[in-house]
């Protein structure tokens, strides 16, 4: 089946219990001008037919459901229906991979391997390769693109940054709002860390994979940061439950989601 991208049903849907399990062939854009050093290698190529192939992995989150081609990473989705601990105290239990590697395509692979190490063993995260990101929406240049990007490259691991601070370091202090969209249409949430980008006030603000999940992943982060700290670590400790508590680990412009 061959069906040009973008296609507003595939978009909406292709991760849906009726296309679940199938290949799909999208034709994608070519790419705009790589507008950062090494944006060329995270997003990947584009200007030729993609076959799709999809994969499971569970985590303490629930089952995560990860798709893409050969050529990158499209989209990362929470399915959710597990009860969340809001303050995790123990190391979660590893992420099962409900798909072999050997059946996986390298991108999909790597996002599981990311995933893994991103719930267990977060001091090695900087060691692995982050997968091609070859949806669509990073194809093409625009203001989504490049706050997605900024993110990814500025906001670490147990950082916070609020919606307007973001907005700044892209050049733009006064788009707060279209922030908070550009947030909404992030289709690689945990990988592109959406989760981290907060109210001014120090409130989590909003979260398309639920408040639950937010501040979960929020607490995981602060726990595990403080950890990768005392053992000589260069991230910052306890940033993440900082911004729970009302704090912000940047400076405390106004913002807004």
């Amino acid at each position: 089946m061959v069906l040009p991208w973008p296609c507003p049903r595939v978009a909406r849907n292709f991760l849906s219990p009726q296309l679940l399990g199938c290949h799909l062939m999208l034709t994608c854009p070519p790419p705009t001008a790589a507008a950062w050093p090494g944006e060329r290698q995270v997003l990947g190529s584009m200007g030729k037919t993609c076959e799709m192939g999809r994969a499971v992995v569970d985590s303490p989150l629930g089952k995560i459901e990860i798709s893409g081609c050969e050529q990158g990473l499209h989209e990362i989705r929470l399915c959710g229906r597990k009860t969340l601990d809001p303050d995790p105290a123990e190391a979660p239990a590893p992420p099962k991979q409900l798909a072999g590697p050997e059946e996986m395509m390298e991108p999909l692979g790597q996002c599981a391997a990311w995933l893994d190490a991103y719930f267990r063993k977060p001091a090695v995260l900087q060691e692995l390769p982050v997968p091609a990101l070859h949806h669509p929406l990073f194809q093409q240049e625009s203001f989504t693109r490049q706050v997605l990007w900024k993110l990814l490259q500025a906001v670490k691991f147990g950082e916070t940054v609020s919606y307007q601070q973001l907005a700044a370091l892209v050049g733009s202090p006064r788009a707060a709002r279209a922030v908070g969209g550009a947030m909404r249409s992030n289709p690689v949430p945990i990988l592109v860390p959406c989760h981290r980008v907060v109210l001014s006030s120090g409130a989590t603000g909003n979260y398309s994979g639920g408040m639950a999940v937010k501040e979960w992943l929020l607490a995981h982060e602060g726990r595990l940061a403080g950890k990768l700290a005392c053992g000589g670590g260069s991230r910052p400790a306890g940033a993440s439950r900082q911004a729970l508590r009302g704090g912000s680990t940047r400076s405390q412009a106004a913002g807004q989601d």
